[in-house]
């Protein structure tokens, strides 16, 4: 920190004298003469600069980054037998299709996660919480589907349409479903944040890891997730709500999921639970 404190010292130092000598050339020449010769000099200085803003700006991310990851460490596991029992289970929506048409390794490992949470008796129920703001798009209709298969209860899924981001899927899961204790299920970096935003709103909630995907494929999530964490903070500060609120809805067993519009199905999609 001295040197750097040094190298910005010399480095003003210089700036004021070039802008001196500036001042003395451009004394007589005409005002948009000497407005040119300002922005010229104004970006030539800051240029200057780049070193420390890469410096501070590579430091400012590592902490932002880290102080979510560090926050999050105790209320996250990877191991299915030290997590302890909750109700509810939250699972954090994503496409189940690439764009290419390939199954999304996200979507499959949390279904897979949320399953084994299921079978090995921690939680009871499953709410599954996305995106479904298009007739087209409905990822929670699509992780009901997926855990059915696997062998959940359809008595035991609980449908949350309105799980636009990570914080709307926390909150309404407290205000809507009235949940203040549940295990969020999603990859380890997706859970970090989503750990951190239920505990800054007292939600006791914990987080059950789903496998992770390739490096690769992390090493291009991260630039994605970093502004997910700056953009997570400001939502804190500003203390935004989620888009929707809704209809209270009651986690517990029922012979028909479809007692309300809120967890409405469409028929095609309960013939297709039936086969």
């Amino acid at each position: 920190m001295k040197i750097l404190k040094n190298r910005y010292k010399n480095k003003v130092s210089i700036i004021k004298n070039d802008k001196e000598i500036l001042n003395k050339k451009i004394y007589n020449k005409s005002n948009l003469f000497k407005f040119i010769n300002y922005l010229v000099f104004i970006f030539l200085s800051a240029f200057q600069f780049i070193p420390e803003i890469v410096i501070i700006s590579l430091v400012s991310i590592i902490i932002i980054y880290s102080s979510v990851s560090l926050y999050s460490k105790k209320y996250i596991y990877s191991s299915i037998e030290k997590i302890p029992y909750n109700d509810v289970a939250l699972v954090l929506g994503t496409s189940k299709y690439l764009y290419n048409g390939q199954i999304n390794m996200y979507f499959k490992f949390r279904m897979d996660a949320a399953y084994e949470l299921y079978k090995s008796g921690k939680v009871k129920y499953i709410l599954v919480s996305g995106d479904n703001r298009y007739k087209s798009y409905n990822e929670p209709r699509q992780m009901r589907l997926d855990l059915i298969r696997l062998g959940v209860n359809k008595k035991h899924i609980f449908l949350d349409f309105a799980g636009f981001r990570t914080r709307d899927s926390i909150i309404r899961a407290n205000k809507v479903f009235e949940l203040s204790n549940f295990t969020i299920v999603s990859q380890p970096f997706h859970n970090e944040r989503a750990v951190l935003i239920a505990r800054q709103k007292n939600i006791n909630a914990i987080a059950y890891n789903a496998s992770n995907v390739r490096k690769l494929y992390r090493l291009r999530q991260f630039p994605r997730e970093f502004g997910a964490r700056v953009l997570m903070y400001i939502d804190i500060i500003m203390n935004k709500p989620p888009k929707f609120y809704g209809d209270i809805i009651k986690i517990e067993e029922r012979e028909d999921t479809i007692i309300d519009k809120s967890n409405k199905i469409d028929k095609k999609l309960k013939k297709e639970i039936l086969k």
